[in-house]
């Protein structure tokens, strides 16, 4: 049977459903920035966005092209600069959220956004690290949005741009990163979690219509499901309707160049 929602639908709801009300989140550009603000319009009004290039409380009308678009300035509580949104707000331990994006990532959670390949002569050359070196460590909780496949979910990292739980285990916590880490990875087929002991991601909840086979055909490692592993709610209509309109207006401000999702 056909469902009437995407899988980058569901899987941009189920980002969007984990941002708490009130929470100060840093957002990534992208699907991030997609599911923060879909989450403010649905059940997180009083949740505080902050990008890396200043605005404090943004709420653009329609998605923000990057971080210097002006929407976000031209909404936000208040513009500060980035040392400050570093320094003060990120370093500080003032940012309960950070919602990052991957190019790849590995079971630990650890993010490649730096090249595919040998560092010196790379295969493909990625956008680079921005703000996440920084969101990763240091944010209270970091939740990551992703499409899954075996690009993306490896086995090894060419590079680590960006600390998860490191080896595993509490290697994390023995280097003095500050942060609890990545608490949820959101894909187009599942949501995954760090087990609690290894830190290793496990599948604790699948999206409708998506087989275990299916994801473990998409991960680069033998993927585990959790004991407790559930079906994904699916989107509801006020989600869908609420997500389309954002997305809609924002491919009408911006063109194609403005969807994220």
């Amino acid at each position: 049977m056909k469902s009437d929602f995407t899988s980058e639908e569901i899987m941009t709801v189920s980002a969007a459903r984990m941002l708490r009300n009130g929470a100060i989140c840093f957002v990534g550009i992208g699907l991030p920035s997609t599911a923060a603000n879909l989450a403010r319009r649905l059940h997180a009004p009083d949740a505080v966005l902050i990008y890396e290039s200043g605005p404090i409380g943004a709420k653009p009308a329609v998605l923000p092209l990057s971080i210097g678009d002006g929407i976000l300035a031209e909404t936000a509580d208040s513009v500060v600069s980035t040392p400050e949104i570093f320094r003060y707000w990120l370093q500080g331990g003032r940012v309960d959220i950070g919602f990052l994006g991957a190019a790849q990532l590995d079971r630990f959670v650890n993010i490649n956004t730096t090249v595919i390949g040998d560092y010196f002569r790379p295969k493909v050359r990625l956008p680079g690290a921005g703000g996440a070196p920084e969101i990763s460590t240091s944010a209270k909780e970091v939740l990551v949005v992703v499409k899954q496949s075996r690009r993306s979910f490896v086995e090894k990292l060419d590079f680590i741009t960006s600390a998860g739980f490191l080896s595993g285990g509490d290697a994390r916590e023995r280097t003095g990163i500050p942060g609890k880490g990545p608490v949820a990875v959101i894909t187009d087929l599942c949501i995954l979690r760090p087990d609690r002991q290894t830190r290793e991601l496990t599948v604790t909840s699948v999206h409708p219509g998506i087989t275990g086979e299916r994801i473990r055909a998409n991960t680069g490692w033998e993927v585990r499901f959790s004991d407790d592993c559930r079906m994904t709610e699916p989107p509801t209509g006020l989600e869908l309707t609420t997500l389309r309109d954002l997305l809609a207006r924002t491919a009408a401000a911006h063109g194609s160049a403005g969807v994220a999702a």
